[in-house]
């Protein structure tokens, strides 16, 4: 008598088999059902079965069952499983702005759009944490002396649709000097954006700096030295706290979200 398999399913309706992954700290994946994507932060064991959690670039966690075919690893469905105790340190899977990492990546020759920003110190937090995702992008980033120079930096760059240009502005609040500046700039090709930090020190986490939060610097004051003097450091050097400071800065997770969403846009607006 013939023998048949208890599965009736068609073989081009099964599941084919996919890889399992080991769920490796700063893994990053992407949960099928939700569409969420980020680092493998932890994984733990519950009466329902493993979990995973998940930290996307903005720091917020979502915590997922540990289901077979559950999750994407470089668009590929995978079925993620707890790590073996004996495993080495992962290497790191992404870059320091959160994005996939590239291994070996070379870096791009540089595109005619330019992302500016306001001052050196602003220039070297964007290229300390989105530095590896501009040289493959091909993105150059330089720095203004101060914002009232904008309306005639963008008329000499002369943007283009494939020349575009994002700038980035400290303290741009609606009714401050910043705001009206860039209200000035009405290129298409053109994009200005800001945070709401008087000085791009701001946008760095209190906590990643050691301390419990920046402090209020009176108005008329000059905000540095207003700063280190108020944290017990050399007033004479700011350089030197803002090397601190930097120091201090190894990912997106030192800088406050106000930051991250507006650099993000203006990488993509230059490269799209």
């Amino acid at each position: 008598m013939r023998q048949y398999s208890p599965d009736l399913t068609p073989p081009w309706k099964r599941n084919k088999q996919v890889p399992e992954v080991p769920a490796e700290p700063d893994l990053v994946v992407e949960e099928v059902g939700t569409g969420f994507c980020g680092a493998v932060v932890r994984v733990e064991k519950t009466a329902q079965g493993p979990t995973v959690t998940l930290e996307d670039r903005f720091g917020k966690h979502r915590v997922f069952p540990m289901e077979p075919r559950g999750f994407l690893l470089e668009g590929r469905p995978v079925t993620l499983v707890r790590p073996s105790a004996a495993a080495g340190p992962a290497r790191p899977a992404r870059t320091a702005s959160g994005s996939m990492a590239v291994p070996g990546a070379r870096a791009r020759v540089a595109r005619a759009g330019r992302i500016y920003v306001e001052g050196k110190h602003d220039a070297e937090l964007i290229e300390r944490v989105w530095g590896d995702d501009l040289r493959i992008e091909g993105v150059a980033v330089e720095f203004l002396e101060g914002v009232d120079d904008l309306p005639a930096i963008v008329a000499d760059f002369d943007p283009g649709p494939d020349a575009r240009l994002g700038v980035l502005v400290d303290h741009l609040v609606p009714g401050t000097k910043e705001w009206r500046i860039a209200q000035s700039v009405t290129s298409e090709h053109a994009l200005v954006v800001g945070h709401p930090y008087i000085d791009i020190w701001e946008a760095v986490k209190p906590a990643s700096v050691g301390i419990e939060s920046w402090p209020r610097i009176p108005h008329g004051q000059d905000w540095k030295t207003g700063v280190c003097r108020s944290l017990g450091w050399r007033v004479a050097n700011t350089g030197e706290a803002w090397q601190h400071i930097l120091s201090r800065v190894t990912s997106y997770k030192d800088l406050e979200p106000e930051l991250l969403g507006k650099v993000e846009e203006l990488i993509d607006f230059v490269t799209a």
